[in-house]
């Protein structure tokens, strides 16, 4: 039977649907025509989404650029998880979802790093997750040896992904591909290991599971059309729901153009044939990403959006926000590039 903490949670994050961006929104904002200057643009976009939390915590943050407006996006995601957080009446399930969910930025964040410690470039690093909870994620851009990431993960209680980190080698590309992988494989195994240990929580990790069913199509899509196939097999996530990990290796062996009878999943046939198609007119490997975003969220809105009451409300809230930060990111790189809206919309995906 539902607890008073599971309505109070429930009440919470539908009240904060309630404030999100919307398609309503985005309509508005892709008919604004092409402005003279970006103030003016960034003006116009601001005052349309200005009953939205997201637009008045840009409107008080003075973004004058794009690079603030993404720094700003993140730490208002990283603002708005933290006061779950802090929330007492926070079901112990949903704390523990949320505490290995948001490992997905230091995940990232990692990925990041090793990418620029390759390069000798200064990461750029997202503003969210447990490093930088804990105030050590400008340290972890400055740091200059693997031996220090490491250190930094050890003492964030990130020895698990520390532990993937001790063998790599920074001159090695393929080996580099390999340890964002298994970073990747690491972050979903975790998120797994909790949904299931969780009243309710069966539906949970069959959400998360068809995300790495996603994640994992997506990886196939691109590595067939950029000719790659099965050289990455070993970047594939385990824990799928309807495409097994074994069955995503195979896959690799086809063609893109195969890849729609091949996956032999009617429930994902639709997108399969969207992302030979995709690919097919523009020739350009980020379509595939943008697909798969679409169809992710389509299938989480199905299984989640009805959810309340159950820790399935947690994985919709955090779907919904990310999904938020996604689009505003999105148009407002297109204003301050003066780029009509109307000219990205096909890459918005509404709530």
């Amino acid at each position: 039977m539902p607890s008073a903490k599971d309505a109070f949670m429930s009440a919470y994050l539908k009240g904060a649907e309630a404030r999100i961006l919307t398609g309503e929104h985005v309509d508005r904002v892709a008919k604004l025509s092409t402005v003279q200057d970006v103030a003016s643009g960034i003006r116009e976009v601001m005052d349309i989404i200005k009953d939205t939390e997201a637009g008045r915590y840009l409107a008080e943050a003075m973004v004058k650029t794009f690079d603030d407006s993404d720094r700003y996006l993140w730490l208002y995601f990283s603002g708005c998880l933290s006061r779950l957080e802090g929330l007492k009446l926070v079901p112990d399930g949903i704390r523990r979802v949320l505490a290995a969910y948001v490992v997905k930025y230091d995940a990232a964040n990692i990925k990041a790093k090793l990418q620029g410690l390759a390069t000798g470039r200064k990461a750029s690093l997202i503003p969210v997750g447990v490093m930088h909870n804990q105030g050590r994620l400008d340290e972890l851009a400055t740091v200059e040896g693997l031996g220090d990431v490491i250190r930094i993960l050890v003492e964030c209680r990130l020895g698990d992904y520390a532990d993937i980190l001790r063998d790599y080698s920074a001159e090695d590309a393929g080996a580099r591909f390999l340890t964002e992988a298994r970073l990747d494989g690491r972050y979903y195994e975790n998120l797994l290991k909790v949904s299931r240990r969780i009243p309710d929580g069966f539906l949970l990790a069959r959400v998360f599971s068809i995300v790495i069913d996603m994640t994992n199509l997506a990886l196939v899509a691109r590595a067939l059309a950029d000719g790659l196939g099965k050289a990455v097999g070993e970047a594939i996530i385990g824990g799928g729901y309807l495409i097994s990990a074994d069955l995503a290796r195979e896959l690799l062996s086809q063609k893109l153009s195969d890849l729609p009878s091949a996956l032999g999943v009617a429930q994902y046939r639709e997108i399969a044939e969207e992302l030979v198609t995709g690919y097919g007119r523009t020739k350009s490997v980020t379509v595939v990403d943008e697909i798969i975003d679409k169809h992710r969220f389509r299938l989480l809105k199905e299984m989640l959006s009805p959810r309340v009451l159950t820790p399935m409300v947690i994985a919709w809230y955090l779907t919904i926000k990310e999904l938020e930060v996604r689009n505003l990111r999105l148009i407002l790189k297109a204003v301050f590039d003066a780029v009509p809206v109307e000219e990205i919309r096909e890459y918005l995906v509404s709530v």
